[in-house]
């Protein structure tokens, strides 16, 4: 029978079926691809009522997936959510706006298939009117193209938006611990659900109080999938989403007079000029080139013709700077 994952644990999984929320066994669902493990969102086949005990038999296609690299030195990706609709990406108002973080999330998101939304949890804490419109604006001009919201779990300030978006489909609620997440999963349920923990008085930071991936059932329509407060946002081949993030930057590519132009030192290079006439932030440039960077890096791990690729083009700018480097010693001869 059809089911979908509430929850996982090692080697069982809850299970909302048409019966009831089910315990599962998947066993026979765990591969050698980490990709392909079951995750919190996944729709599977599931023994029917009667079988003791039930098992997974088969997961069934994933039509989106947040995917981040992990920690480790194996090139491995880790699904953090499946079949989600909305990426809702949490930041606190706490503490001083970390614009590249918002970045990097919100890149997965894209590249994840799904509609990423900022909110900007604790609105409360800023009551200047004039400061948290500039915040907002910095936000903003970061997320081109993505919802941003100030939201106020304490006395309800824009849980009202934030639930008719969320209404429809699935959600997952990410960001760094002390970000608010379960708080405002609280406030979007109607009760208080998952635990919450005060954030440091010395850095604003959370104590991991989520624990888990949890699908949970809105009351407004929609469900949630809250997750554990993320350290690490790295990059897993996510240059599509890369290039939404910073959509601005790759207009302005189009006009540039060399069709492959890195925006360094070529001429007629129309994303230098937006820099010199404070069109562009260097900020937006530093971390479009930092983000392509690493995800370069990561794709690489995994395919072999990029990495022969990367040593080409390295070899050839080695030798172009040679060259130069000769001329000018030949000139100060």
């Amino acid at each position: 029978m059809p089911g979908r994952v509430v929850r996982v644990d090692r080697g069982l999984c809850d299970m909302a079926t048409p019966g009831g929320v089910i315990r599962a066994d998947t066993e026979y669902v765990v591969p050698r691809d980490p990709m392909k493990v079951v995750c919190t969102g996944d729709w599977a086949a599931v023994d029917p009522e009667g079988a003791r005990p039930r098992y997974v038999r088969t997961l069934l296609p994933r039509r989106t997936a947040f995917v981040r690299s992990t920690s480790s030195k194996r090139s491995e990706g880790q699904i953090l959510a499946a079949n989600v609709d909305h990426a809702v990406v949490a930041v606190s108002l706490a503490v001083e706006l970390d614009l590249a973080r918002i970045e990097r999330f919100l890149a997965l998101a894209w590249e994840s298939g799904a509609q990423p939304v900022v909110v900007l949890t604790k609105a409360d804490l800023v009551p200047d009117a004039a400061t948290r419109s500039y915040l907002v604006q910095d936000v903003e001009t970061t997320a081109p193209g993505v919802p941003v919201l100030t939201v106020s779990a304490q006395d309800g300030e824009g849980l009202d938006v934030l639930a008719a978006i969320v209404s429809g489909g699935t959600s997952v609620l990410l960001g760094q611990s002390g970000a608010g997440k379960s708080t405002l999963a609280n406030a979007l349920l109607g009760e208080d659900v998952m635990d919450v923990q005060a954030t440091r008085d010395v850095d604003g930071k959370g104590r991991h109080t989520t624990t888990t991936r949890n699908l949970l059932l809105m009351p407004g329509g929609g469900v949630l999938i809250d997750t554990p407060g993320l350290r690490g946002v790295g990059l897993w081949d996510a240059g599509t989403g890369v290039g939404q993030v910073f959509s601005e930057i790759q207009d302005l590519a189009e006009n540039c007079r060399f069709h492959d132009c890195a925006h360094e030192s070529e001429p007629g290079c129309a994303v230098l000029d937006a820099i010199e006439t404070g069109e562009l932030p260097q900020r937006r440039l530093d971390s479009y080139r930092k983000l392509l960077r690493e995800n370069q890096y990561i794709v690489a791990k995994t395919d072999a013709r990029l990495r022969a690729e990367i040593r080409k083009d390295w070899k050839r700018k080695g030798a172009i700077g040679k060259a130069a480097m000769e001329a000018k010693r030949g000139r100060m001869r």
